[in-house]
C-alpha cells in the first residue's frame, strides 16, 4: 500500500532530484526518495548494531583493525 504526502526540499535539493529523474537514474521523484529514505532507514539499523557489538564486545582494537584491513585488501 503506498500513501501519499507533501514534503517541502530547498530548490537545490529538488533540482538534483529532478536531474537524477531526467537521467533515468529513478523513475520518479517519489521513487528516488523512496529509494534514499530507504537506504536511511538500513544505515541506521546497521548503525544500532554496530553500537550493540561495541557495547556487548567492545571497540575492535588496532590489530583487529590491522586484519580486517588485510582480509579486504584495503
Amino acid at each position: 500500500m503506498k500513501r501519499k504526502i507533501a514534503v517541502s526540499v530547498p530548490e537545490e535539493v529538488a533540482q538534483r532530484v529532478e536531474v537524477e529523474v531526467r537521467a533515468g537514474n529513478a523513475a520518479s521523484v517519489s521513487a528516488y526518495v523512496t529509494h534514499a529514505l530507504e537506504r536511511m532507514g538500513r544505515h541506521e539499523q546497521l548503525a544500532e548494531l554496530l553500537a550493540r557489538m561495541d557495547r556487548e564486545l567492545g571497540r575492535p582494537s588496532a590489530g583487529d583493525k590491522a586484519w580486517a584491513r588485510r582480509v579486504l585488501g584495503l
